[in-house]
């Protein structure tokens, strides 16, 4: 008998009819000897549909507030979900995240799980219960409902498998594993029989949207094996695991691309110490984040400055540089919007040479100027112009081998 935790998105219980799917799919679980413990999102569109209401009692509403607002959408998720259980002859018990007691800080919006209370799930598992608990909520030591931000659900769930110990969690989504990348953009994209926690923590963090990356780190950091299944057809899914085995990992497993970037340029400022934090340190006290930087020094004693900054970020950004031009002796300042960050992941990358000539051949072969570039030991990634996102990804899809020739991929929703 394994003990599972199951993780359902709110696509996956947009619908009482889906919800009755949901309860099909548990039951099915049991039926096989399994434990089981339910985590589910609010119904889709929910949250969104929560945060507009509290939008038109007035601007800037209350933190704690709002959290208490958007938690509703859950409880009712997990109401439903038991009614169909029992309906079925699933005998199940449902429960909030502070009823559960999922005890966070005290940040509204963007809590971090600090503990989890498992005897209450214990308990009920002993008594033959399938347990379903909210997601993305928990309560502070105060007795205040928080809620762990967008995409919290699967926070939540590799948290409760953590502290049961569970023997997988499962997280149901829209589709039917992690592919090589996104299949709406290659149609040959190859869905993964698994992939490392390491890598899928890069391609979380470059755009993915498969999995909340804060999900991952929790799943490596208690050694949680994840998989990623559909909630609308059969199939195995991906596995992503912590263990490695080198002789079977491929060169590059994914690759992902992140539209929400803007690139900004620093021209000729002095090449002396501290030019970098004179240039950052404004963006950062800002509140700003930099992702990939660049600098370049000339033999005049001059040194240009490229960085990048979030799409949302950059006419501030931009704004910051201007300001400070003078200040910064720079010749010139100068930002575009319009670019997209591609990037090659794999662990197979330490042990094989020659990832970057491979990937910088096929791009000029297309044409494809790489502005900036950036590498760490399981990723490189480059800058390029936004119209060549789509050529960029199918033309290193295929240069390192990706494509699968027999896809038929189907794809619901917005989480590919």
């Amino acid at each position: 008998m394994a003990l599972i935790v199951q993780k359902y998105g709110g696509t996956s219980v947009g619908t009482t009819e889906r919800i009755k799917n949901v309860a099909r799919r548990v039951q099915a679980s049991r039926e096989r000897g399994d434990d089981v413990v339910v985590v589910v999102s609010a119904m889709s569109g929910e949250t969104n549909r929560l945060l507009a209401l509290a939008e038109e009692i007035g601007p800037n509403p209350p933190a704690r507030e709002v959290d208490v607002l958007v938690s509703t959408g859950e409880q009712v998720t997990i109401a439903l979900l038991t009614m169909a259980l029992e309906s079925i002859g699933t005998p199940a018990r449902c429960y909030t995240g502070p009823q559960v007691r999922i005890l966070t800080d005290s940040a509204h919006s963007r809590a971090r799980i600090l503990d989890i209370d498992a005897k209450q799930i214990n308990d009920d598992l002993r008594l033959g219960r399938v347990v379903v608990v909210a997601g993305f909520q928990g309560v502070d030591e105060s007795g205040a409902i928080t809620t762990l931000g967008r995409g919290g659900s699967d926070t939540t769930a590799v948290a409760i498998a953590a502290a049961l110990k569970a023997d997988e969690c499962q997280i149901y989504t829209d589709v039917d594993g992690v592919y090589t990348t996104d299949p709406r953009v290659v149609p040959k994209a190859r869905r993964l029989e698994r992939i490392t926690v390491e890598e899928m923590l890069e391609l979380a963090s470059l755009g993915s949207k498969v999995l909340q990356i804060r999900s991952v780190e929790f799943a490596g950091k208690y050694k949680v094996p994840l998989r990623v299944l559909s909630s609308f057809k059969e199939g195995p899914g991906t596995l992503i695991t912590y263990e490695e085995n080198p002789m079977e990992e491929p060169l590059i497993s994914g690759i992902a691309f992140n539209r929400d970037e803007a690139k900004l340029t620093v021209l000729g400022a002095p090449d002396v110490p501290g030019i970098a934090a004179s240039i950052l340190g404004p963006i950062s006290d800002a509140g700003i984040e930099v992702d990939m930087i660049i600098q370049n020094v000339s033999t005049s004693g001059a040194t240009d400055f490229t960085f990048t900054v979030h799409k949302r970020d950059y006419e501030q950004a931009l704004k910051i540089l201007q300001d400070n031009k003078d200040k910064l002796g720079a010749r010139e300042i100068y930002g575009d919007p319009k670019i997209v960050k591609l990037s090659l992941v794999g662990v197979g990358m330490r042990s094989h040479a020659g990832v970057a000539s491979t990937m910088f051949k096929a791009l000029s072969a297309e044409g494809i100027n790489i502005q900036m570039i950036s590498t760490s030991e399981i990723k490189i990634s480059v800058v390029v112009d936004e119209k060549y996102l789509e050529l960029g990804v199918r033309t290193l899809h295929t240069a390192f081998g990706l494509d699968d020739e027999n896809a038929q991929v189907e794809v619901e929703g917005d989480n590919a």
